[in-house]
């Protein structure tokens, strides 16, 4: 029988998903058969399973923790914010609606709840555990007795819970013994451990502070994890922009020979961690950015992926930061456009059936020849392909998740020719112009792509006179595992694994 490992937290961002990769990688090393699980998530960074089905990005990490390849059930309800107060639901990794909030809880009892029950018994009827992640916290009582992502999946899965909260933020007593009262009898005969996430300093200070939080609930605390600076795993949601390494602009940043690198955080960005790579490059200052002036210096300008293409483009020419990558271009520095920002790059995006907005035609930025047109089927794909211009010949691979389609104008080259996972259908991809220097394409994940990023990187400090590092011979699907085995081994260190087996009800493989 499946035994479900449900994580909850205290708040939002108190460490949820981090932890439940943790435990996924662990569980495997130690030889189960695992899956991740999250019945309900709120991001705009998603992945593209095999399929061509999309879910969020933290159950993919998860299924990579794992070993496996991503599905749709892992994460059969993902909202995503789109305008004002409106979310588009994918439904088991399909476009199900775009609607408010108000609708939405009016309607889960229904199709989006059996889809939930349908995706959990696949994922069941295939694994030795599942590692079931939740949403927020579980007594947010305005919503609790419709809310779906919290008690109701833990008691579909006669899950065991483990509560986590994050010490760090402060409050933590009244944090984990506040949730628990609030929990009904029965929801609380279920939490059998709490975590304390993301501890600074010496764990033995807090000897007293575990002792206190198993008198006052009556729960054993199951581990005190500390805070893991430079994890190297993919976010879940943008709340991490505003922390490190995200938040690392400085006015005063001087690094000579430096190649910096600034990405445009537009209000609806999505799919963040298409950059983590550059994070990792040596002589490369990366950051997000959100005024003008903060550009002013950039050799590099980068516009992210959007959910909202129309909004964010509007956004930047409001801003000033329109005409400010302009500035910049005509001084030299070299543009690159990911999906929304690909769109961006255009002459102009057109939306006559009013996906985005009450906008029909807004103007881009015209250093791209090619016009899009917002359509209401979404494209989700995995491709494989090789890229064109001056860095012909490259192989590439990444995943698509669009509402538009591009039409290039006289004199557009494009930037890939590219083949779609797994019906093998072959097209063309993005534009670049002939120097380089501008780039536009689809292709989330562009930058793992270690042939690519080397090149890229040579040409821009060939560009700019700069000296190049030694050769570069890192890899990043390699660094990304290694960082799961990191995680992995920290948890394992601070986690009472007999308790957690003794809890799971099977013994260490």
């Amino acid at each position: 029988m499946t035994k479900s490992l449900m994580v909850m937290g205290t708040a939002s961002n108190v460490g949820k998903s981090i932890l439940c990769t943790a435990l996924c990688r662990i569980l495997v090393q130690d030889g189960f058969k695992v899956a991740p699980f999250k019945s309900q998530n709120m991001s705009l960074n998603s992945a593209v399973t095999p399929t061509g089905r999309e879910i969020g990005r933290a159950q993919a990490v998860q299924a990579q923790a794992c070993g496996i390849a991503a599905n749709e059930h892992m994460n059969p309800v993902l909202l995503k914010p789109t305008r004002h107060d409106q979310s588009q639901i994918v439904l088991q990794g399909r476009v199900y609606d775009t609607t408010s909030a108000r609708a939405y809880f009016r309607e889960r009892n229904g199709e989006i709840w059996d889809a939930v029950v349908e995706s959990f018994q696949y994922l069941a009827a295939r694994h030795e555990i599942l590692i079931i992640e939740g949403a927020g916290s579980p007594v947010e009582m305005n919503l609790k007795s419709h809310e779906i992502a919290n008690m109701r999946t833990a008691q579909l899965a006669e899950a065991d819970v483990l509560l986590v909260a994050d010490i760090d933020r402060g409050g933590i007593f009244a944090a984990v013994v506040g949730t628990l009262l609030l929990l009904t009898k029965s929801e609380r005969a279920m939490v059998k451990g709490i975590i304390v996430n993301k501890f600074r300093g010496d764990p033995s200070l807090f000897v007293d502070g575990v002792r206190m939080l198993e008198e006052y609930t009556g729960v054993p605390v199951l581990g005190v994890i500390p805070h893991i600076d430079n994890l190297g795993i993919e976010e879940e949601d943008s709340v991490a922009l505003d922390h490190p390494p995200y938040a690392a602009f400085d006015q005063n940043y001087e690094g000579h020979d430096m190649v910096h690198v600034a990405v445009i955080q537009v209000p609806h960005i999505s799919n963040f961690t298409d950059f983590d790579p550059l994070f990792l490059e040596v002589g490369i200052h990366a950051y997000f950015c959100r005024t003008p002036d903060e550009i002013e210096d950039a050799h590099v300008i980068i516009l992210p992926g959007s959910k909202n293409t129309i909004g964010d483009l509007q956004w930047l020419q409001d801003s000033g930061m329109a005409d400010a990558i302009k500035r910049r271009r005509t001084a030299g520095a070299i543009i690159v456009g990911i999906c929304g920002g690909y769109q961006m790059l255009g002459r102009e995006v057109r939306d006559p059936d009013g996906i985005e907005s009450d906008v029909p035609i807004c103007r881009g930025l015209d250093l791209l020849p090619v016009v899009t047109t917002l359509l209401k089927e979404k494209t989700t794909v995995l491709v494989q392909g090789h890229l064109k211009g001056i860095f012909a010949g490259i192989p590439v691979s990444g995943y698509e998740i669009h509402l538009g389609k591009c039409t290039g104008l006289p004199g557009c080259q494009p930037f890939a020719t590219i083949r779609t996972v797994p019906d093998g259908e072959i097209r063309m991809d993005g534009a670049v112009d002939c120097d380089g220097n501008v780039i536009g394409t689809y292709l989330h994940g562009i930058f793992d792509n270690d042939a690519f990023r080397q090149q890229w990187l040579s040409h821009i400090r060939n560009h700019f006179g700069f000296e190049h590092p030694l050769a570069s011979t890192w890899s990043m699907a390699d660094t990304r595992s290694k960082a799961f085995d990191r995680l992995a081994d920290t948890v394992r260190q601070h986690l009472n694994m007999s308790i957690l087996y003794e809890i799971l009800g099977c013994t260490n493989a």
